[in-house]
């Protein structure tokens, strides 16, 4: 789930590219026009488009401060917030001394299927794994405290009634390691693919046409920063948080490249 992939741009569907833009660096209020500019890259037609501002509208995920202007609405803002904070991902992670978080979710049922997969993805967000025994773990190194950190999970996702723990000792069977959950190698690897993918990319966009370099920018930064966002942040101990670091900070100058591509295109699509 957390592993690069770049997006095809046949993947990019109208809701999930104006969420995408909602959830960018770019973070006013985004008019019509500029939407419908962004669909064009994607051969997302203007009537398409509408249509899915307006469910996004009825289910809460946009509101409207003005005539034909929309924005993250009340429902999705603090997934936004989680998702725009990803230059600041090293301030959420502190050294680890061996503890481990504990959500406990068996007492939530798993028959509100809608309901199940929020709570599962704000899992994920915050780098939580299932093990068999139906609970899920994650090592203890967030910097937020454990009541801030529950108040987070439940922000973006979780049910009211989750439960959190700090566990100090364990006593598991045979087999039964927290620390397998996650391969170390194939994190290794897509910090490495993210950040080739993004080297190649710097190499290529300056002599791209403006709308092309846009496409491109978006399709290859929304992967990395999906990457980034899906991170289990592992310890040093555990992972190789030098290398993500690293991928982060690439990430940095790639967004700000590919925010004067999109300002290129907007400009071109303005004055056409």
């Amino acid at each position: 789930m957390y592993y690069f992939k770049p997006l095809d741009p046949k993947d990019v569907s109208p809701r999930a590219l104006v969420l995408s833009l909602m959830s960018s660096a770019f973070t006013a209020p985004q008019s019509i026009s500029r939407l419908i500019s962004a669909a064009a890259l994607f051969d997302i037609e203007p009537a398409t488009l509408r249509v899915a501002v307006t469910r996004l509208l009825k289910d809460g995920l946009l509101e409207s401060p003005d005539r034909g202007v929309y924005k993250p609405g009340p429902k999705s803002k603090a997934l936004t917030r989680r998702v725009q904070g990803w230059k600041d991902v090293a301030s959420r992670i502190v050294p680890w001394n061996g503890d481990w978080l504990v959500a406990l979710t068996g007492h939530l049922g798993r028959t509100d299927r809608k309901q199940l997969r929020l709570r599962e993805r704000s899992l994920a967000l915050s780098g939580y794994k299932e093990t068999d025994a139906g609970f899920w773990v994650r090592p203890a190194n967030l910097a937020r405290g454990l009541e801030d950190h529950r108040a987070d999970l439940i922000g973006i996702g979780a049910d009211d009634g989750i439960s959190l723990l700090r566990v100090s000792d364990r006593a598991l069977p045979e087999g039964g390691r927290w620390e397998s959950l996650w391969s170390t190698d194939e994190l290794a690897h897509t910090y490495a693919e993210a950040n080739d993918a993004m080297m190649k990319s710097l190499e290529r966009l300056a002599s791209l046409p403006c709308d092309q370099a846009a496409r491109e920018s978006l399709l290859i930064g929304q992967a990395v920063i999906r990457t980034i966002n899906f991170d289990p942040l592992l310890p040093p101990e555990l992972g190789n948080q030098d290398a993500f670091l690293r991928m982060v900070e690439t990430m940095v100058h790639y967004n700000n490249v590919g925010r004067k591509c999109w300002q290129a295109y907007y400009t071109a699509m303005d004055g056409a």
